[in-house]
């Protein structure tokens, strides 16, 4: 500490450190929030190893949305509710969301997903407060759109498998340098565009004369190990037709919100256009979603379109966490409520004065109890028993 600051005395241990995260998550998660009639609620599970799921609940009111765009920060939403559970069904959700009217009253407008069991629970409290809107993410609807199209397409799955074949032979040789993308297992659905563009700028290249030169290759092994690629060239177009004109239609939902002309406007954007017969056929798909979901929204009245902001937060939960997710949920998973909402000096003071350990310990015995790897100690403990046992019955 003394070199890296340039102060004597004595560093915080990591375990200290630790635990001030998750105070300052038990804080925020905990603290009483704005009774209001406009709260936007954005839904979601997330799951690691192990059968339990968790229910992550973020909430940022109408009247507080960025003015310019509805894309927002980890900063702009604040932690409503974690529910840790080892079974969860549509009945299940529909509780956990009741039970979060206390936090902030019933809410204007729920986001989320068509997971099962949310889309049933978020339904059924919709259908109980029917003064609460339900809309379907941009983003899921857009992967959807991209998941239906491309797993009825022989040649996407020949595609994808002779880019996975590439990538293995060529990562070892001068051909790194172009390799094909890593393909993610999940959620791939809404990566699609990076392998396509991979594709298409590959072309590119390969049509140009300098393309061995600045590879150190000959032209015999560029076209041996890559050569493949010219056979897709009219699918590649074909698909980067499609691919283009989701992500216009899902980068305007996320930016402008859903209203009440969120579909005139997508409309007529220049650069939502559609060249292939196919590429027509989604546009025409899309507009009709967003018009349908915008026709949720008051007159003069913005809805938000997309719950990217979640998982988001999974997403830097799952970085932070890396290996340790194999232990299932653990008490640090109130570090996603320590993550998002402001965190300013007088908010840490707060957490710090306010919320003992003792009080952390207490939500983690009653939300989650034993981790995976709680359970992975006493088996081994178990298992160490057992050979001593063992061990001292072949000496008797």
């Amino acid at each position: 500490m003394s070199t890296f600051f340039k102060k004597e005395g004595k560093a915080p241990s990591w375990y200290s450190g630790r635990f001030w995260i998750l105070r300052l998550g038990y804080y925020k998660l905990t603290r009483q929030k704005e009774k209001a009639d406009d709260w936007i609620w954005i839904v979601d599970h997330t799951v690691q190893w192990g059968k339990e799921k968790c229910l992550l609940i973020l909430g940022i009111r109408q009247s507080r949305l960025p003015e310019s765009e509805t894309n927002l920060s980890h900063e702009d939403v604040e932690p409503l509710a974690l529910f840790p559970v080892s079974q969860s069904n549509g009945d299940v959700v529909y509780k956990q969301l009741k039970s979060t009217i206390k936090q902030t009253g019933i809410p204007k407008q729920i986001i989320s997903d068509h997971g099962s069991d949310v889309k049933s629970g978020i339904e059924q409290f919709c259908k109980a407060f029917p003064c609460t809107t339900f809309v379907y993410d941009i983003t899921h609807k857009a992967a959807t759109l991209l998941k239906r199209e491309l797993d009825a397409d022989e040649r996407w799955k020949c595609f994808i498998a002779n880019a996975a074949s590439t990538r293995k032979k060529v990562q070892q040789t001068t051909l790194a340098a172009i390799a094909p993308p890593n393909q993610r297992s999940k959620a791939r659905y809404m990566n699609v565009d990076t392998l396509i563009k991979w594709g298409t700028d590959k072309l590119h290249f390969m049509d140009g004369p300098e393309s061995t030169e600045c590879l150190d290759c000959t032209k015999d092994y560029l076209d041996e190990k890559l050569g493949w690629l010219k056979e897709f060239r009219n699918d590649l177009y074909r698909w980067k037709d499609v691919v283009t004109v989701v992500k216009e239609a899902e980068m305007f939902v996320k930016f402008q919100g859903l209203y009440r002309e969120s579909h005139h406007d997508l409309n007529v954007i220049p650069t939502f256009t559609a060249r292939t017969i196919q590429g027509k056929r989604i546009r025409s798909e899309l507009l009709m979603f967003v018009k349908h979901e915008s026709q949720k929204a008051g007159k003069n009245d913005r809805l938000l379109g997309s719950s990217e902001v979640i998982e988001s937060v999974f997403g830097k939960m799952k970085r932070l966490e890396q290996d340790q997710a194999k232990s299932g949920f653990t008490v640090f998973i109130l570090g996603l409520a320590a993550m998002v909402a402001e965190t300013t000096r007088e908010v840490v003071q707060k957490a710090l004065e306010t919320v003992k350990t003792s009080a952390v310990n207490e939500w983690f015995r009653k939300n989650i109890g034993k981790s995976v790897q709680a359970r992975r100690v006493e088996v081994n403990r178990l298992i160490k028993i057992r050979e001593q046992k063992l061990e001292h019955f072949c000496m008797g």
